[in-house]
């Protein structure tokens, strides 16, 4: 499907009840660039969060915030939630996936290897599923494509015409 990709610079929650945060940050995203979109466009803002006991976890700032943000993940349990909204012609409407991950129980020289990947780097939680990151997980519950950034199954619900609208 054709589309533009245009970052947002908006400022982001960083604190706060997380399905709300995931969605209130893509709001702001998608309401900022529709503003400057032709009429008639259609625009996607997706922000992805992972949340362990309540803590938010984005962008790791550096690799030592990456070690400790996978350490903490490391045998557990968490969430990730991706915030969606949708501008068109026919106003606004978001939407929140969720999906459990369970990361393997990772000792020091699998995250060495990992952090030496630079792959953290810009991944919400610090790992990225679809790459070597699949080798931290054990077992995930919901939608994969939700932990890879774009959850296409809560996207279709929010725009279900939109397969037909690129044939």
């Amino acid at each position: 499907m054709p589309f533009e990709a245009h970052p947002a610079d908006v400022a982001e929650l960083t604190a706060g009840e997380p399905r709300a945060v995931a969605v209130e940050n893509a709001r702001r995203k998608a309401l900022a660039i529709a503003a400057q979109a032709p009429a008639g466009a259609v625009v996607l803002g997706v922000d992805t969060i992972v949340v362990l006991d309540g803590a938010l976890y984005g962008k790791p700032a550096d690799e030592a915030a990456a070690r400790t943000t996978l350490a903490a993940l490391s045998g557990r349990v968490h969430e990730v939630l991706s915030g969606i909204c949708v501008v068109d012609a026919a106003g606004s409407r978001d939407a929140v996936a969720t999906t459990r991950v369970r990361f393997r129980a990772l000792d020091a020289a699998t995250l060495d290897w990992y952090l030496a990947s630079g792959e953290w780097r810009e991944r919400a939680g610090g790992y990225a599923i679809q790459g070597r990151g699949a080798a931290l997980v054990g077992a995930i519950d919901g939608d994969y494509l939700n932990v890879v950034g774009l959850p296409v199954a809560t996207l279709l619900e929010l725009l279900p015409d939109i397969l037909q609208r690129t044939s």
